[in-house]
């Protein structure tokens, strides 16, 4: 029998009051409080914390704090990638970020969705779809990336907008929905 942890990495009901899990959100919420309360004169601190947080990142991860994530472990982040202030993931499955892609404020990322059902979603449980952000992608500010998402190389996506479905590589999109508006060259 799976344990929650598996269905919720599987993309499954799972229920995210499980022990584990809480205990596993606790973790990251400590480090989280300690990466957000350093200071700019403390890069090896931030490093060590982030070592901890997101084991799974590449050199030269840089996040400007305040920086938020449910689990921190469920990140796989190339080389060199930003993230500007008050950035948020919801790591509940699989993100993987390509190396060189930048973040602006206040991007949101979320895995984590509910049931649409209503009296499947009134159980508590809920499940995740694993998001993909290629390498060389900008991501403008306040940007909203919502479950499932593929965002190809290269993309540049605008302020504000709602990624709801796949973009491709080499594209500038922008909008609510997102929506390609047209090639990069």
């Amino acid at each position: 029998m799976k344990t929650e942890k598996q269905k919720m990495l599987d993309g499954e009901l799972y229920d995210a009051l499980d022990r584990q899990l809480t205990d596993e959100r606790t973790r990251a919420r400590l480090l989280l409080k300690q990466l957000n309360e350093t200071a700019e004169d403390q890069p090896e601190v931030r490093s060590e914390i982030l070592r901890q947080l997101i084991p799974n990142a590449a050199q030269g991860l840089w996040l400007q704090p305040p920086f938020y994530c449910d689990y921190g472990y469920n990140m796989v982040i190339g080389e060199k990638v930003f993230f500007n202030f008050n950035c948020v993931v919801l790591d509940v499955t699989f993100v993987k970020i390509g190396s060189r892609t930048l973040f602006g404020p206040s991007v949101q990322i979320y895995t984590a969705t509910h049931p649409i059902e209503y009296r499947e979603r009134a159980s508590g449980l809920e499940y995740a779809k694993p998001i993909t952000i290629g390498e060389d992608v900008w991501v403008g500010g306040s940007a909203i990336i919502c479950p499932g998402v593929t965002i190809g190389d290269r993309a540049v996506i605008g302020a504000g907008s709602v990624i709801t479905k796949d973009i491709p590589a080499d594209v500038f999109a922008a909008g609510n929905p997102c929506k390609i508006i047209r090639t990069l060259t």
